[in-house]
Order: structure tokens, then C-alpha cells, then sequence
């Protein structure tokens, strides 16, 4: 089934998630109503074009002949139509050709890219990252010859963390770094899974590249991040001699065939040097923490093109005596749950990404520390919650297609097949936990503590209209609170215990109080918000039972236990 996008569910949740008050900002005064809606429209145009490519990319993988990536049928050209559409660069500074649009209608659009293909949208979704960490670590030279190219398409950009050695334990990267006396280095070593580490139809791909410079201390706190070019750009800026780097080999892969994920070799390529030195993880978060929301949305995209083709599946297929009488499947109560969970769980999952993006707007536009730990607090949520949304959506479009789910045919399972990998890239769902119940509670919970108060005003507002949906968000938020509570006077191996539930339990109660503000908003939304509330939104209280437990009766399951 072709891929519609959902224009009328950006603009309602863009409401919802308090859009207006970033199109009331100064800097995003010209994100007015009619000027999103009409960019949103061009926007889904283009990505049900682009819907075809998902089945190209996925029988036709991406292949590497004689030392050259051979991309996917029709790739090429349906980057070329995402590139002179200007959707590259759509929040990027306009002083360097970009659109200066805020991240939340940025997110809309790659929702709707990775929708129609996830293994293509995931290439201009590395360059936005890379050009967001140039804008803030480059020297102005770098971001003068690098940016505008990558802005508008003619170059691509990569991130290279991963070593064999040195995967979620970052600060174990070997790949060196040696001054050549010019200002330029020497960049030595090898790196693994690396995204769309080349292609065959951009002039030039961008690496950005962590390595340890000679003097650089162990852990994360000795490697600097360096720009490593494919081709070294002249004196002109274009692309001249060719690096010494290499793709080794393309990894084969549960899914997402149709997007390169390259071995990289670099044997003393050119580098140039990205903020300080010793201070690269920090340039690089800037690119990570990008990746995080938009992979989050990765997530929801797939979720959302996997429910599409179920929901019309279940109208059409025809099976056994049903209680409506129309015999297609939607008429039993099952597949009806099903349906139902699936469009409730892409609601929650993509009002709080965007959410995440609204708060980062706000703080670029105001600058208020309030905003910037609100966008800090959401980022792990939307990653974590969105992905697992993917990987559970995508399965459940399977369940409903039944034995033809199976058949790949159908296409049902490459949703699952492909969104598989986003749990596990940009810090896996469990790193995302870990961070929230740590680095993000370092505040000792002040900005978490915010978001409960928002919640429960919300629910108190709702009471007159709807006092039970309103009772229950109320009193989740408050359970949270409470866990919140309990979580920082824990040790930090007891919080890491219970760290993936605890974020879950937190995803339940957001997607809870965004749900009951739809329907608010929109009588009609009301049955959708009934059945998140009764029936997911409930799973909070187990979850937080197991937060409680911390983790003694984890270790207690020893090696020689789990083996028996």
C-alpha cells in the first residue's frame, strides 16, 4: 500500500505540543500556521514519491564493486529530489544557504521521509547532524567551505565513533591522529558501522571523524573529533585529490539494506582539527544529540508506515464470521485491539518527540536553561520510546497481516526487519535509560519535577470534561514523582537496575497527558484517548515496581544461575 502523509496529525500535534509558542519567538517569527502548513504539504509530496525506494532499497541492496558503493535503484535520483528541494538543510543557519526553520517542522518532514524510506532518509539525517556540529565547534573556514555544500546536497556528511574494540564504551578509540606540521593531520585507524559511508551519487562525503591525538589522555576526555573529507576540497573549494581512505567492506545486515553501513580504513588521510583539542566528544554529542530525537523519529516513521499498510490490510482481508458483519478483519476484537494500540502507541510516541523538538526550539530562541534541561530531559525519552515504538508497531503490523505478515512479499516484515536497528544505534535504548536516571537527574530531578507539574495542571484543567481520563493522569504523574523521588536517594547501580522501565513508565505518563489533551482539543479524538489511558497507560504501575526493586536480585542471577 502507497504511503499518505499524515498532514492534519503534524499540524493538530504541532498544536498540541505548544508549537505557537516558538512561532512566537523572535528567531522563528516566520514560522507562522499558513507558512507550516504549506511546507509540510510540499514536504509529504515529495516523500510519497519516495515510497517506491523502500522496497528497491530493501531487494536491491547497496553493494560495494572494486572499491565503489553502488547505492540502490532510484536512490540516486530520489536524493537528488530531497537535495534540490532544499529538505537537506531545512534548519540550518541561513547565513551558510540553509532555511533557518525550527527543529519541531524539521522532525515533521523526516518523520515523513522515514516513513516512505527509512534507508534513504537516513542519509540526509547524518549530514543535518554534522552540519549542526559544524555551526557550533568549526573554525569559520571550516564552516564557510563545508556547510554551504552540505546544506544544499552537493556533499554528505558521516559520523565515525564505533571501533571494534570500542563500541558504547567510546573512550576505548584507538584510531590515531598525528600533526603534519601544516595544521592538517594524519588520521590512522579503523571504523565500524558507519552509516552511509559512501555513496555514489553526492560529489564528496563529509567523515567526521573521533581520534586520539599523541598527548591525549585516556577515556573519552583524550579524543578530538577532525573533518575527513572523501575528496580533499582545492583551493577553490571543489573537490580535488582523493583521500587515503577507504571502505573496507558494507555489513550485511538484518535490514536497512538499501543504506550503506561501511567498514571505514583511514591510512594517514588528512584531517582537519574540529573545536579544541581532547574536546571532541563534546563536539560530537552536539551531532549525537541531533541523531537521538531524529532516530527517536526514525521509530515513529516506521511505526507509522507499518500501521498505515496494516490498517488497510485489516479493511480489505476478509476472514471467518465477524461481530459487525462486514467479515474483513477490523471487525474482530483482537485485530481491533491491535489497530488500536498501534495508532495510540505512534500518537504518544511522536507528541513526545515532538515535544523534545519544541523544547530544543525554545531554548535556541530564548536561551532560557529551563528550556535547555526540558529538551535534555526529553531527548533519551524520544529516543528510546520512539525506537521501541518502531520495533513494537512494526510487530504488531506483522500479528495483523497474520500468515502473509510472514511473506515478504507483503512488505509487513521489512518494517520490522528495518526498524530493528534504531533501538540499538545513537546509544542503545538502554544507554538512553541509563542517562535519563543519571546525568539527566543531576538536577536532582528539578526538570522532571516541572514536567509532572505541567502534567497534573493539564489533567486538572480536563477534569469538568472528562474526570476519569483526568483522574488517572493526575495520579500517574504523581506516581512518578514519588518514584522520582525514591530514584535519586538511590545508589547509581540500584537506578541503572531499573533505569529502562523507569524511562517507559515516564514515556506512559507523557503519552497519557498528551492523549488527554487531544481530546480536549478534539472531541473526535476521544475514543483514541480512552483507550491509551484505560488500557496502556496503566502499565506505569508495574514498571515503577520494578524500579523499586534496584539491583540486588539482578546480580543475585549469577552466570553459573542463568546457565542451569
Amino acid at each position: 500500500m502507497p504511503y499518505r502523509a499524515p498532514l492534519s496529525e503534524f499540524t493538530f500535534l504541532l498544536d498540541v505540543v505548544g508549537f505557537a509558542e516558538v512561532a512566537a519567538t523572535d528567531r522563528f517569527a516566520e514560522a507562522s500556521p499558513d507558512t507550516v502548513a504549506a511546507i509540510l504539504s510540499e514536504a509529504g509530496k515529495l516523500c510519497e514519491t519516495l515510497t517506491p525506494l523502500n522496497r528497491a532499497g530493501d531487494k536491491h541492496p547497496a553493494r560495494l564493486e572494486n572499491g565503489v558503493v553502488r547505492t540502490s535503484p532510484g536512490f540516486a535520483e530520489g536524493y537528488r529530489a530531497i537535495a534540490t528541494g532544499g529538505w537537506v538543510g531545512m534548519s540550518a543557519s541561513p547565513e551558510y544557504g540553509g532555511m533557518g526553520l525550527p527543529i519541531s517542522v524539521t522532525t515533521c518532514v523526516n518523520d515523513m521521509m522515514g516513513s516512505a524510506c527509512l534507508a534513504l532518509q537516513l542519509n540526509p539525517l547524518m549530514t543535518q547532524g554534522q552540519i549542526e556540529a559544524l555551526e557550533h565547534h568549526a573554525s569559520d573556514a571550516l564552516k564557510s567551505l563545508y556547510i554551504p555544500k552540505l546544506v544544499s546536497g552537493e556533499w554528505c556528511g558521516t559520523m565515525n565513533l564505533t571501533e571494534s574494540q570500542a563500541g558504547s564504551d567510546v573512550g576505548a578509540v584507538r584510531t590515531k591522529a598525528e600533526a603534519l606540521g601544516d595544521g592538517t593531520y594524519a588520521i590512522t585507524g579503523q571504523k565500524i558501522f558507519i552509516s552511509w559511508g559512501d555513496n555514489d551519487f553526492s560529489g564528496n562525503v563529509c567523515h567526521l571523524v573521533l581520534a586520539r591525538l599523541p598527548d591525549g589522555p585516556e577515556g573519552t576526555k583524550g579524543i578530538s573529533l577532525f573533518m575527513v573529507p572523501k575528496l580533499i576540497p582545492d583551493a577553490d573549494g571543489n573537490p580535488g585529490a582523493r583521500n587515503t581512505l577507504h571502505v573496507v567492506s558494507l555489513e550485511h545486515k538484518l535490514g536497512l539494506h538499501g543504506s550503506p553501513t561501511a567498514v571505514m580504513q583511514y591510512d594517514t588521510a588528512q584531517g582537519w582539527l574540529i573545536g579544541e583539542p581532547h574536546k571532541g566528544m563534546a563536539a560530537m554529542f552536539t551531532m549525537m544529540n541531533n541523531a537521538r530525537l531524529g532516530v527517536g523519529m526514525q521509530g515513529v516513521a516506521v511505526a507509522e508506515a507499518a500501521f498505515q499498510q496494516a490498517l488497510s490490510y485489516a479493511m480489505d482481508r476478509k476472514q471467518g464470521r465477524t461481530p459487525l458483519g462486514s467479515g474483513a478483519i477490523i471487525d474482530h476484537a483482537d485485530v481491533r485491539r491491535m489497530l488500536a494500540e498501534m495508532k495510540a502507541e505512534v500518537f504518544s510516541a511522536r507528541a513526545i518527540g515532538l515535544a523534545c523538538a519544541v523544547a530544543i526550539d525554545m531554548a535556541r530562541a530564548t536561551g532560557s536553561a529551563e528550556w535547555q534541561a526540558r529538551a535534555a530531559l526529553l531527548t533519551p525519552i524520544a529516543k528510546a520510546y520512539g525506537t521501541d515504538t518502531g520495533c513494537e508497531v512494526a510487530h504488531l503490523g506483522v500479528q495483523v497481516h497474520g500468515g502473509m505478515g510472514f511473506i515478504e512479499e507483503t512488505g509487513a516484515a521489512q518494517f520490522s526487519r528495518d526498524v530493528r536497528v534504531t533501538a540499538i544505534y545513537e546509544g542503545t535504548n538502554g544507554i538512553q535509560a541509563m542517562d535519563l536516571v543519571a546525568r539527566k537527574m543531576m538536577d536532582h530531578g528539578e526538570a522532571a519535577y516541572r514536567l509532572f507539574d505541567e502534567v497534573q495542571a493539564a489533567a486538572e484543567m480536563a477534569r469538568g470534561k472528562h474526570p476519569d481520563l483526568a483522574g488517572a493522569v493526575w495520579i500517574s504523574a504523581e506516581a512518578m514523582r514519588e518514584a522520582t523521588e525514591g530514584l535519586i536517594a538511590m545508589p547509581l547501580q540500584d537506578r541503572f537496575a531499573g533505569a529502562a522501565p523507569y524511562l517507559r513508565a515516564f514515556a506512559r505518563v507523557l503519552g497519557g497527558h498528551f492523549h488527554l489533551k487531544s481530546a480536549l482539543a478534539d472531541p473526535g479524538r476521544l475514543a483514541l484517548a480512552e483507550f491509551a489511558i484505560k488500557r496502556l497507560l496503566p502499565e506505569y504501575a508495574s514498571l515503577l515496581a520494578q524500579v523499586r526493586e534496584g539491583a540486588a536480585g539482578l546480580y543475585a542471577l549469577t552466570p553459573e544461575a542463568l546457565s542451569a
